[in-house]
């Protein structure tokens, strides 16, 4: 009869009790536990293997640059980077809010790392990101609209939590380039999350837009409600290279 039971419970896609309940079966100290105590173990690892099964997929979705998560972030780096406000971004309460964040300073002083540690946090809260260069979040555009599915990336878009773009103003955005980017920032207002990282201050991130006016619509859509973080240093690649 327990293998029947086993049986259907995989039958039913419910490996996780199904493993459950084999552990329980070869662990004679668990008949000293009640009926119900048993059954919420057996729900509880259920709960668990399929948590952890949708956390693995956002990770893939994500595609994240770098595997980092907040836990390993540096603080005794000399980079101006706040404790407090870190943490405080790391609960993504911002993201729950459809707000952005600009991450900004100089090359080398860990900016990518603290993106995806906050994209990687954010999955793990079961929000969905995505993670782009910026020069191929444009060369995504462009093949989509060549390849006839830029439909569909645009849904995915839509239904993306967290949007993060690397590496912002470092590669020119031409007009058609423009416009594009600011139709997707518009069906994403209010809708979900943005965070940019950059080298470049968002003082000069005007003119790496080619019309002016698109330029102003996409800023307002980004800047005027996001949180900053502006890091400042020497490059930690110098710091802890062993080389002269």
């Amino acid at each position: 009869m327990l293998h029947q039971t086993k049986d259907k419970l995989c039958t039913l896609k419910l490996t996780g009790m199904a493993q459950a309940l084999e552990e329980q079966l070869s662990q004679p100290e668990m008949n000293n536990l009640s009926f119900e105590e048993r059954l919420g173990m057996l729900v509880d690892r259920e709960w668990d293997v399929r948590e952890s099964r949708k956390l693995t997929r956002r990770l893939r979705f994500a595609k994240f640059k770098q595997q980092a998560c907040v836990e390993d972030v540096d603080f005794r780096h000399p980079r101006g980077l706040d404790r407090s406000i870190f943490f405080s971004l790391a609960e993504c309460r911002w993201i729950k809010s459809c707000h952005n964040v600009i991450i900004s300073g100089p090359t080398g002083v860990g900016k990518t790392f603290l993106a995806c540690a906050l994209g990687n946090k954010a999955c793990r809260m079961g929000f969905n990101v995505l993670y782009f260069r910026m020069s191929r979040f444009l060369h995504a555009l462009l093949t989509a609209r060549a390849d006839g599915t830029y439909s569909s990336l645009v849904r995915k878009l839509q239904k993306t939590h967290l949007l993060i773009l690397d590496d912002w103003g470092l590669t020119p955005i031409e007009l058609e380039q423009a416009r594009e980017l600011f139709d997707i920032l518009e069906d994403r207002n209010q809708l979900g999350s943005t965070l940019i990282v950059s080298q470049i201050p968002v003082s000069q991130w005007h003119e790496a837009i080619a019309d002016p006016t698109i330029a102003d619509a996409i800023l307002d859509r980004l800047v005027h409600n996001a949180y900053k973080l502006e890091l400042r240093g020497e490059s930690m690649r110098k710091t802890m290279s062993k080389l002269d």
